[in-house]
């Protein structure tokens, strides 16, 4: 991606402008309806940003310029824009050159699909093309091909669906603005009590109740596995040593499978008998590895908030 730097005599007239975050970003999902949009915004949502659809163009500016407002916590802002109101569509040129202006990085995501499977699409959901207008599907189908030449042509990304599923589309999004591999899955870890009943919504569950329990011994038994002595106390278990090595390498090759199959949120609960000591103890190890590893982890402790109550 080129970060787009107006000159500096534009720069000059422009200081009484907001001026954007640094780290503030506008992806562009724009294509041929019935490549996939709709699809293309879920699977940019989940990535962490901020998405709008239907997005008249010239609203895009002021909303850029109350995302980089101080405070704002807003750093990636995705705008669906399509021919759905064809006189919007037409400010957008002018849009992008504000964009330009304002030093607003950007990117334009285009999808592209043959004529044929889009007619089919069409065809399977029984809708009209927003610019059919009464005439053949294939009419309108054309009308947004020349409408849209010049945005595909100074796209930063091109995507055809013609061939792809919904879960290979979205792997292709995944490669195209985060890269490929397994530092595309996101990682929950949390800690629970057995007594307290299995989590429903776990991938993996672990259960660390092999392990030598701190609760029996009476200067750990008030603390919990947040604490350093209980933690010492739960690692320097030979066992722990071993379940960590031979576990993390099993989450991590299954973490690779996942990024391969377009799951990219994957949740490990590691249990023992209160959720207080050994499964936190435990949760935080595995996190840190799988952090070494290059991949985003989350941590979180089911169970302790019932010690505190």
């Amino acid at each position: 991606m080129t970060d787009r730097i107006s000159s500096k005599s534009e720069q000059e007239n422009m200081d009484s402008s907001p001026e954007p975050a640094d780290d503030f970003e506008v992806l562009l999902i724009t294509g041929m309806s019935g490549a996939g949009r709709s699809r293309a915004a879920d699977s940019v949502e989940d990535m962490g940003w901020y998405v709008v659809d239907n997005l008249p163009p010239k609203l895009l500016v002021p909303l850029v310029d109350m995302m980089t407002s101080s405070g704002s916590k807003v750093h990636k802002l995705a705008a669906v824009i399509d021919v759905r109101s064809r006189s919007y569509f037409d400010d957008l040129a002018a849009v992008l050159s504000h964009l330009d202006d304002l030093g607003v990085k950007y990117r334009i995501l285009f999808l592209d699909s043959d004529n044929d499977v889009l007619i089919k699409r069409y065809e399977s959901v029984r809708r009209p093309h927003p610019l059919q207008h009464g005439r053949r599907l294939i009419d309108g189908i054309n009308e947004e091909r020349d409408l849209l030449s010049n945005l595909k042509d100074r796209a930063d990304v091109v995507i055809d669906t013609s061939h792809l599923s919904v879960h290979q589309l979205s792997t292709k999004l995944y490669d195209a603005l985060l890269g490929k591999g397994p530092q595309t899955v996101t990682v929950h870890i949390f800690s629970f009590g057995f007594k307290y009943g299995l989590p429903l919504d776990a991938d993996f569950v672990a259960d660390v109740r092999f392990l030598p329990n701190p609760f029996w011994v009476p200067q750990l038994r008030e603390l919990n596995g947040l604490n350093k002595p209980v933690s010492d106390y739960v690692l320097s278990s030979p066992q722990a040593t071993e379940f960590l090595q031979y576990y993390s390498q099993a989450i991590l090759t299954a973490i690779r499978g996942y990024a391969r199959e377009d799951k990219h949120f994957v949740t490990i609960a590691i249990g023992c008998t209160g959720g207080q000591h050994r499964s936190v103890a435990m949760s935080e190890a595995l996190a840190k590895i799988l952090r070494n590893q290059g991949l985003s982890v989350t941590v979180s402790a089911r169970e302790l908030q019932r010690k505190r109550e």
